[in-house]
């Protein structure tokens, strides 16, 4: 168990707190619009580093258990009131969901559950090559992020190592936490990309785990691909706020 690096914005004393889990090769920078959203609404806000993130320290496990076991409790012994993770994020925000007292609500961004064998090395591939990032790369492939969002990726891949990455592909392969996504006992929103554009997790996956289980609902996010919160900004908050009104 390590002891992660944190950003939080909003008031200690709010009576609502909230975790963000950010994707590989990612950091809790990459949150600065959530945090800020969310703070705005009055909840207390805090975004890790994930292992071998930003500034938390590097690892010698880089499994999604090992993941887990760094996550944050929030103060007092209490749950969260609510965790958003992407991505990486969001396969670590499932697995520790089924601790108990972990969270009271979860909210997936397009969540890297299942990697099928036949993607693996283009998977693998591609992480590797993101490391490489610039901000004129990073801002030819994403047109539609923020300025602030390109910023804040391209100083998080140049702070991830080629042992982050291979660790976290490798100590999961095969890559699997969908049965996960079946015993979720608390209310799970999964916002996922656009399937006409990308998402890690397609209808063919997590629509039969919403019918299969009551506490999710799901909705692909129009026009977005794998970074709903960085691509359809608005659409991906004010699904987020009507949920929350509603649980």
């Amino acid at each position: 168990m390590l002891t992660l690096p944190t950003i939080t914005w909003g008031d200690p004393t709010a009576d609502r707190r909230a975790l963000l889990v950010h994707g590989l090769s990612s950091s809790a920078e990459t949150w600065w619009r959530m945090g800020e959203a969310l703070s705005a609404d009055g909840w207390f806000v805090t975004a890790v580093d994930l292992r071998g993130h930003g500034d938390a320290p590097l690892a010698d496990d880089y499994s999604v258990a090992g993941y887990v076991s760094d996550v944050p409790r929030a103060a007092g012994g209490r749950a969260w009131d609510l965790v958003i993770g992407h991505s990486l994020g969001g396969a670590v925000a499932t697995v520790a969901s089924a601790v108990p007292d972990f969270t009271e609500r979860l909210v997936l961004l397009d969540p890297a559950l299942y990697v099928p064998d036949s993607e693996w090395a283009g998977v693998r591939a591609e992480q590797l090559a993101d490391l490489d990032y610039t901000a004129e790369s990073l801002r030819a492939s994403q047109p539609h992020w923020d300025d602030r969002d390109i910023a804040a990726k391209v100083r998080a891949t140049a702070r991830a190592g080629t042992a982050m990455i291979e660790g976290t592909l490798d100590d999961n392969h095969p890559w699997s936490v969908l049965p996960q996504l079946y015993e979720l006992a608390i209310p799970t929103l999964i916002l996922t990309g656009d399937p006409a554009v990308y998402t890690m997790l397609p209808p063919a996956l997590v629509e039969p785990a919403v019918a299969a289980n009551a506490h999710l609902g799901y909705l692909a996010i129009p026009g977005a691909g794998h970074s709903p919160h960085r691509e359809e900004w608005p659409a991906t908050i004010a699904a987020i706020r009507d949920w929350l009104a509603r649980y």
